[in-house]
């Protein structure tokens, strides 16, 4: 794909960062919570886009994450369009990178993954790879996609079973997601982005141990690390098409 479609991404991701903040803010609750209408200082939150700052207060008193969601965003976006070229499917990969970042986000908040994101994601990625299938140009398959998608979320399905302390539904429901988008290249993309997902997120926990930060049985947001996974598979896939 040309640096001009590329730089076209990349500002699409930034701009989508820039407005995460105030709708991960209010779904940042644990579950069975009402999400917040207003700020701390009881200020009403308008909307679901925008930064996480408050009009009636001075500076931003419900957190504001920087510049750091935009420039995930922008970077992920505009290595998925580069990947794999001038294809359809690459349009598919950057569109859906912001709710990506905004289950991340949500995800390190509170350590749940809500239905109102992950499900909808589910069946967005599934529909709008069904439509890049149908156009000229397109690497993948579809058919692989849909069984990639049944996979992964029967795989995550049985180590919530197995451990549930350590893997919430809310990671099964991701899972559906991102095994479509790793199944669209074959199963040699979706195996290496699966077992990238987890091994960031082993490594990761391995590390909190070492440092004294958690022990073996302390949970952690697994939601990044497999969007991580996916996105390394998905890059991989691209660019082998």
């Amino acid at each position: 794909m040309g640096t001009p479609l590329i730089l076209l991404a990349a500002a699409y991701g930034a701009a989508a960062g820039l407005v995460l903040p105030r709708a991960a803010y209010r779904l940042s609750v644990p579950s069975g919570e009402p999400r917040p209408r207003d700020c701390p200082a009881g200020h009403p939150v308008v909307g679901w886009l925008g930064p996480a700052r408050c009009a009636g207060c001075a500076g931003p008193p419900y957190g504001s994450r920087g510049a750091g969601p935009a420039a995930v965003a922008a970077a992920a976006c505009a290595a998925l369009a580069a990947a794999p070229g001038a294809r359809p499917e690459a349009a598919v990969f950057v569109a859906l990178v912001p709710v990506l970042v905004l289950l991340a986000l949500v995800d390190l908040a509170v350590h749940r993954l809500p239905d109102v994101l992950t499900l909808p994601l589910a069946l967005a990625t599934a529909a709008l790879l069904g439509g890049a299938a149908l156009l000229p140009g397109a690497a993948g398959s579809w058919r692989l996609a849909l069984q990639g998608g049944a996979a992964l979320g029967a795989a995550y399905l049985v180590l919530f079973l197995i451990n549930p302390a350590g893997m919430g539904l809310g990671d099964v429901k991701l899972a559906l997601a991102l095994g479509v988008a790793l199944g669209w290249y074959g199963w040699g993309v979706w195996m290496a982005g699966a077992f990238l997902g987890l091994a960031y997120g082993a490594l990761y926990g391995l590390g909190l141990v070492v440092r004294g930060r958690a022990s073996g049985g302390t949970g952690f947001a697994f939601g990044p690390f497999m969007a991580a996974g996916a996105l390394s598979g998905v890059l991989l896939g691209g660019f082998g098409a």
